[in-house]
């Protein structure tokens, strides 16, 4: 179960520094901080893109507030408590 738990923990972290690296644009296509923010895609996209698809947008569809980083942070939270 630690080990779950702890894992969990690392995808939470994953998913907060995806969030605060979307704050800032990547300086050069092939630069280190373009590598980070790849890598971040990928290993959290699986979980953020179906739940950016299952939320409603606010505001219509312009909107440039994505909730799906913090639902699913409160998600893995619960998860994590339960086990």
């Amino acid at each position: 179960m630690a080990l779950l738990q702890t894992l969990i923990s690392l995808y939470i972290l994953l998913i907060f520094a995806r969030s605060i690296l979307s704050w800032f644009a990547p300086q050069r296509q092939g630069g280190a901080i373009a590598q980070v923010d790849r890598a971040l895609f990928i290993a959290t996209e699986p979980l953020l893109g179906p739940l950016r698809r299952a939320l409603p947008r606010p505001g219509g569809a312009a909107a440039a507030v994505d909730f799906s980083p913090m639902v699913a942070i409160i998600l893995l939270v619960i998860v994590r408590g339960l086990l």
